[in-house]
């Protein structure tokens, strides 16, 4: 409804066409297909009998999480889910040109307000005159010597492992600094350095750069975040590793899984399980392609590809001396993301029972996989109407949550947020709800981000 003045000064409501009455109409027809009332349908899906009536003459338009426990309640398998899909917004362009080598990196650290980071071609910088700039570079007038190259090397390798664990505890902003001045050193080194210890400066500085790219999206700025994640595949390739450039598939699959585009989300992830590529990279690109089933409300899709990703992720690492490819924290990724996609097949019993478990093997460090996976545990529990249980999931993630500061994080917070706000009078709701609502503005959810 709109609400106009009349012309005695009176509210009076406007009735306008809604989009959601297609869904309405094709969720009325299953329902009573399936022989249920309406308050058999409520019961399953937890959702109010008036809300479902409301939607069900297409009042009220269907949240995406109803849409996904209607399907799942009456065996759609992905019809309910399509008729609520928003329309797609296209992936920003990954560009495969612009070689790392062609653009300066410019960095401004502010003492007492926001850190900044771009790219600067070469000829602007030129042309901006040396006068205006301060910056280090080296002249590479001559090669660096083999020691300094191998040093720099072994001590950047053990360094790379403890900043991912430090990532794990504070918030992106923290690190990104030190990660960025790090991948350029690298590349600037490797210019200087023999053939040798190039390759292994470029390859280390190709995932210093997609770990740059990752905690990028976590600020909410999927766009840097596939700029870095290019710059990862243009570091990788000058070392002579072209397989990176099958992952950067799987981390822009991220991207549109976070945008809730099923259809570019598998489409991506098929494109990196070709055969000629790392069996872990295989693997997480099985994940993600499962998580985009999900998505689309596939169960037997899901599975399968669940079901691929498993053994390829067991198989030796394709690069033992090199840092792990993806999350270092999941010692059952396939089992928790399993939980994970349970969630989005409108399953989340099933999905509060496996995430239950998988939380048990994620080590206490680990807090941003604490958070990140608790708060979709919680979102579980809450979705299958276990209410005073999802509150006492959620309320020891909270601390961890303020400090990670995650943009991933805060858009299963947000549907959490909205779950729980179907019960306002209940206590536990009320006690969490005040520091709920801080916690979901702190960051921009990437669902939002390119609104």
């Amino acid at each position: 409804m709109q609400y106009r003045l009349g012309p005695d000064d009176r509210v009076r409501e406007v009735p306008v066409p809604h989009p959601s009455t297609s869904f309405g109409e094709e969720l009325r027809k299953r329902r009573l297909e399936a022989g249920l009332s309406l308050t058999d349908l409520s019961g399953l899906v937890h959702y109010s009998k008036a809300q479902l009536s409301k939607v069900e003459r297409g009042i009220k338009t269907p949240s995406r999480d109803l849409a996904r426990l209607c399907d799942a309640a009456l065996g759609a398998d992905g019809a309910l889910i399509a008729l609520s899909t928003p329309t797609a917004v296209d992936s920003p362009a990954v560009s495969a040109s612009g070689r790392v080598e062609e653009e300066n990196w410019m960095m401004q650290l502010s003492p007492d307000g926001p850190n900044s980071f771009g790219p600067v071609g070469r000829r602007e910088v030129m042309n901006a005159g040396v006068a205006s700039l301060m910056t280090w570079r080296t002249d590479g007038s001559g090669p660096a010597s083999p020691a300094a190259g191998a040093g720099m090397l072994e001590a950047s390798r053990s360094l790379f492992t403890h900043y991912r664990r430090l990532g794990q505890t504070v918030e992106p902003g923290l690190l990104l600094p030190v990660l960025i001045a790090q991948t350029h050193t690298l590349r600037e080194l490797s210019a200087q350095s023999d053939s040798g210890t190039r390759r292994g400066l470029l390859a280390l500085g190709s995932r210093y750069a997609e770990y740059v790219g990752w905690l990028v999206q976590e600020t909410g700025d999927e766009r840097a975040a596939l700029w870095w994640t290019q710059r990862a595949v243009d570091l990788a390739a000058a070392g002579g590793d072209q397989a990176l450039a099958g992952y950067a598939l799987v981390r822009r699959a991220l991207v549109t899984l976070y945008r809730e585009d099923a259809e570019q989300t598998i489409a991506l992830a098929r494109r990196a399980q070709s055969g000629v590529l790392p069996s872990r990279i295989r693997g997480l690109a099985a994940q993600r392609e499962a998580q985009g089933h999900a998505l689309a409300g596939d169960v037997g899709a899901c599975l399968r590809a669940l079901d691929r990703a498993r053994p390829l992720l067991a198989h030796r690492n394709d690069d033992a001396d090199g840092p792990v490819i993806g999350s270092m924290h999941l010692p059952d990724s396939v089992g928790i993301v399993t939980g994970w996609c349970l969630v989005d097949l409108g399953r989340p019993r099933e999905a509060g029972e496996e995430l239950d478990r998988q939380l048990t093997l994620v080590g206490p460090d680990a807090l941003r996989t604490q958070v990140r996976y608790g708060v979709r545990r919680a979102l579980a529990h809450a979705s299958a109407g276990e209410i005073d249980h999802a509150c006492a999931l959620t309320e020891p993630l909270l601390d961890g949550v303020a400090a990670v500061r995650s943009a991933t994080v805060t858009t299963d917070l947000r549907r959490l947020v909205r779950v729980l706000g179907r019960y306002p009078d209940h206590p536990p709701v009320r006690r969490l709800a005040p520091r709920l609502g801080t916690l979901s503005r702190l960051t921009t959810p990437l669902e939002e981000s390119s609104s």
